[in-house]
């Protein structure tokens, strides 16, 4: 076979296979190409059963790739290969062995939905008030154990709080329920088979046998379970091969533990340990800047990317005047690179948090840029933030009987579909809006909610406004009693909805909703370009592990932002976001700009943040900066602080007064700090700051 296509450490890697092997890979030094080869190396030169073969890899994507290569290798013996994902694996030992495990053959599987079903109605049997004890919060507790291997009786040693006393309870019921059911949901897939081997040894025996050659993929993101069910069946042959990269672990909230990357020398006492450390992706001056950043984390496998492929071009860093002239900035080179035939797929814009997609997606639809928001929804299209527009269509306009139904039962109030067709039959009969059939019952509740909020909607600013509604409505209470990641996301997202408003009202001095909702109806119909694959991609940095672009722009550089708030008290979670800027640098092939803001209004508040630590870890030789020419030339022009008088302006009804966007009209209301004026058509009224230098006395 041959292996001149493979450097001398790839080689190393294929050629050995003398027991337990530990390949640390680093970013874009071919591991899959090294794995798929070794494969192939044991079919065709060791003449090993590619039935004897098990390898396993995170998802079914990879899955297919890594099936795809190795067919390309050797042709229809490929097929013969068990190549899987850790749950299809566990699902496959389950069926064979599930008489012994004391489910029937038709066993179900439960996908998460279904899962929050069951604990729902355990919650309703045990009469537990479920705004209390959130229902999604105990199935992703339940899920949590049962990835460390932690059973409802190992649970109840740890449950000291009430909180946790109910936890544990339902945790009991809920697997109860299960067996009784013949269901067994996601987790059960890898848990199950642990107690199959651990319960039956002959049965552990038989599958050691059979799978004499294992390999991982993706080793740092195993969890618990997944690390065991590993241990096991690699026990009596110990030819395990495990391919990771401890410096791209990011995904300890899903329960990942790159510790069992670090710890394979411990378990295995005679494995060897090959590096790849030469990279085929990027330039040298971008792997300078990713080892300079990942040498600072002192839990780590020591090695340094290399590659041959040149010195390339400086990285660029722009510090800018705030998140607007950060977009602009972006916008600003994206153009010029297609000005020089650059393609917009070969573009990337990483950001830390969903949230901060949502002023480079507005900067785009300005500029008329085809993008895509990659792993997420563009920032309009959210759930959370049409509840929230629905909520403020509905409070400027009861009759609008689209929103009334988007959020009579959101958050959930106990409006079933039945009463929801009953009021809009007896709208339809009386020929009136779904708000003034309603009359009695909770959605009569849901309509004082409206009546109060329109009612204080007169004397709030637009952001005090969404504030107002976030907790009138339910919808902040019910996503933090949730307490998930995804819970964490949406009210990110909301809060970020606050800086659109308070951006609103900076430029024009005006706190109109009706003015408001006009304008985000404009910029949030992104249907154009949603079918064109040549576009930039906006994601996340934990959404771009794997992927590459030969451009990339990772904003937000700030503490507080890039590293997480969250991860500032802990040294170990510190070193999680530094292993994400590791992954975020090392996904550019030629051309890398690091970018961030002096000032930033993020979640309705203005900030102003420190430069991220990660830049400093950057030698400045590395860097090509215009940061002072650039935001000298830019911060006169977008200075808010210069909209506002310090001094209160004395207005009386009766006055006229001049308004630099809606021109002249006549003061008919004053209140504390709020002023409403009529002006000529078609404007009508306007409701305005009163200290706002676009109004003034004439």
């Amino acid at each position: 076979m041959n292996l001149e296509e493979l450097n001398d450490k790839q080689k190393e890697a294929v050629l050995y296979n003398e027991g337990p092997l530990l390949i640390i890979a680093g970013a874009g030094a071919g591991k899959t190409k090294t794995l798929t080869t070794k494969i192939a190396y044991l079919i065709e030169e060791k003449d090993v059963n590619p039935y004897s073969i098990l390898a396993i890899t995170f998802t079914n994507k990879a899955a297919k790739e890594m099936k795809d290569r190795i067919y390309s290798l050797i042709g229809n013996e490929a097929k013969k290969l068990t190549v899987s994902t850790f749950h299809s694996f566990g699902l496959k030992l389950l069926r064979e062995n599930v008489g012994v495990l004391g489910y029937d053959k038709n066993f179900v599987i439960m996908d998460s939905d279904d899962s929050l079903t069951v604990v729902k109605k355990i919650l309703k049997d045990m009469n537990i008030d479920p705004k209390i004890y959130n229902p999604k919060a105990i199935r992703n507790k339940i899920s949590g154990c049962k990835n460390e291997m932690i059973t409802p009786a190992m649970y109840e040693r740890y449950a000291a709080s009430d909180y946790e006393q109910v936890v544990q309870e339902v945790y009991e019921k809920y697997d109860n329920k299960l067996r009784k059911n013949n269901s067994v949901d996601f987790d059960d897939l890898l848990l199950l088979p642990i107690k199959l081997f651990k319960e039956h040894p002959d049965i552990l025996e038989r599958y050691q046998e059979l799978y004499k050659y294992i390999l991982i993929d993706e080793y740092q993101d195993t969890n618990e379970a997944q690390y065991i069910l590993t241990k096991l069946l690699s026990e009596k042959n110990r030819n395990i091969t495990c391919v990771g990269d401890d410096s791209q672990s990011i995904y300890s909230f899903r329960g990942a533990n790159y510790k069992n990357i670090l710890n394979f020398e411990k378990d295995y006492k005679d494995a060897k340990t090959i590096l790849l450390e030469e990279n085929y992706r990027s330039t040298s001056t971008i792997l300078d800047a990713a080892n300079q950043v990942i040498k600072n984390n002192k839990m780590r496998k020591d090695k340094n990317l290399w590659t041959s492929r040149g010195v390339g071009e400086k990285i660029k860093y722009y510090r800018a005047y705030n998140e607007r002239d950060e977009a602009q900035y972006v916008v600003r080179k994206i153009k010029e690179l297609v000005r020089r035939n650059t393609e917009y797929k070969d573009i990337a814009v990483l950001y830390r948090t969903n949230a901060q997609s949502r002023v480079l997606e507005e900067e785009m639809l300005k500029e008329n840029l085809p993008y895509k928001v990659v792993g997420s929804v563009y920032f309009y299209s959210r759930k959370e933030i049409k509840d929230l527009i629905a909520y403020l269509r509905l409070i400027h306009n009861s009759k609008d009987n689209v929103s009334l139904l988007r959020v009579i039962n959101t958050p959930k109030r106990g409006i079933g579909l039945k009463t929801i067709d009953n009021l809009t039959k007896k709208a339809d009969a009386e020929g009136t809006s779904i708000y003034e059939a309603i009359s009695s019952g909770k959605e009569l509740e849901f309509k004082k909610i409206i009546e109060k909020l329109k009612e204080v909607s007169n004397d709030l600013t637009l952001t005090e406004l969404i504030d107002k509604v976030l907790d009138a409505s339910g919808m902040k209470k019910d996503l933090e009693s949730e307490d998930t990641l995804e819970s964490e996301i949406r009210l990110e997202n909301l809060e970020e909805f606050k800086s659109i408003t308070k951006s609103f009202e900076e430029r024009e001095g005006l706190i109109s909703l009706e003015d408001f909702l006009l304008e985000i109806s404009l910029i949030s119909d992104v249907e154009d370009y949603k079918d064109d694959p040549n576009r930039i991609s906006l994601m996340t940095v934990h959404s771009v592990k794997g992927l590459e672009f030969n451009h990339v722009f990772v904003v937000g550089m700030e503490e507080g932002i890039f590293p997480h708030m969250n991860s500032l008290m802990e040294n170990s979670e510190i070193e999680e976001e530094r292993r994400l800027c590791y992954v975020a640098i090392t996904r550019a092939k030629d051309d890398l700009h690091l970018v961030n803001a002096r000032r930033r209004t993020l979640f309705g508040n203005e900030q102003i943040n420190t430069v991220s630590r990660f830049i400093g870890e950057i030698n400045k030789d590395l860097l090509e900066s215009n940061v002072e020419e650039e935001v000298k030339k830019n911060e006169p022009k977008i200075d808010t602080g210069d909209m506002f008088r310090e001094e209160e302006v004395d207005y009386q009804v009766g006055d006229t007064v001049y308004h630099e966007t809606f021109g002249t009209g006549k003061v008919v209301e004053v209140t504390n700090t709020l002023v409403s004026v009529a002006f000529k058509h078609p404007h009508g009224i306007k409701k305005l700051m009163k200290n706002h230098k676009k109004l003034s006395k004439v």
